[in-house]
């Protein structure tokens, strides 16, 4: 991927189509389960490269090699990415607002056809492939994490796909989704998924649910990109 001459033409080329359905989320905090329905949609088969944030954020830009995991970027940096993207692409982009430190003003136009976060019933739908294990293969084969990670991130694409053909759910870098994680307890902090480079197997699991502040950023978390089908 480092060097692509159309960094935005490559990424609608890569793009894997998800069928929708029913996905059944749990929250180990709460010890509840619930389901969610989710349509069609298209989804980048890697995280979002430091290739692609400086080739659509230009001076924006993040340092490390091109095929290396963009981290580092909070709720709202990646929400403003997909909005330059789709704006790049030609398309129409899916989130209005963002002037709130919080991040509350911001709003999903589901009618665009531009690139967007994926809900995490999307993303989980995504990372499973089909399975209902914890993992959609042996945790060395697939993932970066604290075990074999050598304390670092890796080029995305190094570790074996699942069965659709992801790469990179689960380890590296966890992912921000577009869902408020619960608003009553902890106001605006929004979902992420996947675990990191740095964490211990429980937490490199396909349920696996953590969040944080919208201006939250640290170094083992970033995003993937996802458009919706059914338009």
């Amino acid at each position: 991927m480092s060097g692509a001459p159309d960094p935005i033409g490559g990424l609608e080329r890569r793009l894997i189509e998800v069928t929708g359905g029913h996905v059944r989320l749990r929250d180990e905090r709460k010890k509840a389960w619930w389901t969610e329905v989710v349509g069609a949609f298209a989804i980048d088969p890697f995280p979002v490269t430091r290739g692609l944030w400086r080739a659509v954020a230009g001076e924006a830009a993040v340092g490390g090699d091109d095929d290396l995991p963009v981290t580092d970027v909070s709720w709202l940096d990646a929400v403003r990415f997909c909005n330059q993207l789709s704006e790049q692409a030609g398309r129409r982009p899916c989130y209005r607002g963002g002037d709130d430190p919080d991040g509350r003003d911001v709003a999903w136009d589901r009618a665009a056809d531009g690139w967007r976060l994926p809900t995490e019933a999307e993303w989980e739908r995504a990372c499973r492939a089909g399975s209902a294990e914890a993992r959609y293969g042996p945790l060395d084969a697939i993932a970066w994490y604290a075990g074999n990670s050598g304390g670092r991130i890796h080029p995305v694409g190094t570790k074996a796909p699942n069965a659709w053909g992801l790469h990179d759910t689960l380890g590296n870098a966890w992912e921000w989704c577009w869902d408020v994680y619960d608003p009553e307890v902890y106001g605006p902090y929004r979902v992420f998924r996947g675990g990191g480079w740095a964490d211990e197997p429980r937490a490199c699991r396909a349920s696996c649910r953590r969040r944080s502040h919208p201006t939250f950023r640290i170094d083992d978390l970033g995003f993937r990109l996802v458009r919706s089908l059914n338009r």
